[in-house]
């Protein structure tokens, strides 16, 4: 049995994603995984759990172009270990990724690189449909010249469902893909390159479509690192329109316990979502980290600490799925919001300055 791999999160054990047990064939095929875009949120803490739960039964690269999101600070716990490699650079420059491919003898891909903030996928469409689409593509060419790839996993997002606005039940992994912004738009797009791929090429695939992800090294654009960020300082919360729109959250330590239950159990040509039982109201979140930070030391309500500012062009209601594929594979959501929230609060505290350029 073992705990997360990061300190302080997670006080339950399992033995459901214990690291003996869950490689399957996949453990004896796939020596060499490259992680594109694995210096920034969801990335390190991939690699971190990956190199601490698995020593050196795997050599790690990762392949990532530093935009302003992402960290190098991500593997200050694991830049020492010899089975991990750090490249810069572009997945779009396929004579580049041609050669780490060689070089390293790559024979698995967890793709995370993207663009994934919501918001500036309305000032900049066009930026996302590059790296999103375009990007994705070179990578599938890419490895369909090397022809030694294993495992190709994609990281997609809830969104490329759209909102549950009308039906009452969450969306299975079989649901039409309806997204409604650009950022969806682009990680739908993505997703059918990769079908194609698989019909056409026998590309070995796996794609996953995750809820909301926080936790400690998130760049401060996503909403739970914004407002705490903004709350430290003594700024004001901005909730986009009423603030009543409900995602549901989920730790970044279970998204990595996620990834690996699907690296080694996915079946080839699959979806899986990666789903939270937590479902909130954005102003519930902003009340929840108002408390956590200035609440204990004001008697304002947090009403005054709102700033309601434009809603963006359309604003998805709600995102609803439903996880129990990859539940069967033996993965459970282990760390509670509010003990995930007091984690990433501690982290911004203590840790969070100066971590990114």
């Amino acid at each position: 049995m073992r705990q997360h791999a990061e300190n302080g999160v997670g006080n339950q054990t399992t033995t459901e994603c214990d690291g003996t047990d869950n490689a399957n064939n996949i453990n004896a095929a796939v020596k060499n995984i490259l992680v594109t875009g694995g210096a920034g949120f969801i990335g390190g803490w991939f690699i971190r759990h990956m190199l601490k739960t698995y020593g050196n039964d795997y050599e790690i690269i990762c392949l990532d172009s530093l935009e302003y999101c992402a960290s190098f600070k991500n593997f200050s716990q694991v830049e020492h270990l010899p089975n991990f490699h750090f490249i810069k650079g572009d997945i779009s420059d396929q004579q580049h990724v041609e050669r780490i491919l060689k070089d390293y003898h790559v024979d698995a891909i967890i793709h995370l690189a993207a663009e994934s903030h919501v918001d500036h996928s309305f000032k900049d469409p066009l930026a996302f449909t590059a790296i999103n689409i375009l990007g994705t593509h070179c990578l599938l060419e890419t490895c369909r010249k090397y022809d030694s790839i294993k495992r190709f996993v994609y990281v997609s997002t809830d969104e490329v469902y759209g909102p549950n606005e009308t039906e009452l039940f969450p969306f299975t992994e079989e649901h039409p893909l309806k997204p409604t912004n650009p950022y969806a738009a682009t990680k739908a797009a993505a997703e059918m390159i990769i079908h194609s791929y698989r019909k056409s090429f026998q590309m070995p695939t796996i794609v996953t479509r995750c809820n909301n992800v926080f936790g400690p090294y998130q760049y401060p654009e996503k909403l739970i690192s914004k407002f705490i960020i903004l709350q430290q300082k003594g700024g004001k919360i901005p909730i986009q329109g009423d603030g009543r729109n409900i995602r549901a959250f989920i730790f970044a330590a279970d998204v990595a316990e996620a990834l690996d239950t699907i690296f080694h159990k996915g079946a080839d040509g699959e979806t899986y979502n990666i789903s939270s039982d937590t479902h909130l109201q954005v102003l519930q979140v902003a009340e929840k980290i108002f408390q956590h930070i200035a609440g204990q030391n004001t008697s304002d309500s947090l009403t005054s600490w709102v700033e309601n500012i434009e809603d963006r062009p359309y604003n998805d209601s709600m995102y609803w799925t439903d996880g129990s594929k990859l539940e069967a594979l033996g993965w459970k959501q282990r760390t509670n919001f509010d003990e995930g929230l007091a984690e990433t609060v501690r982290w911004h505290m203590n840790e969070g300055h100066g971590f990114w350029q």
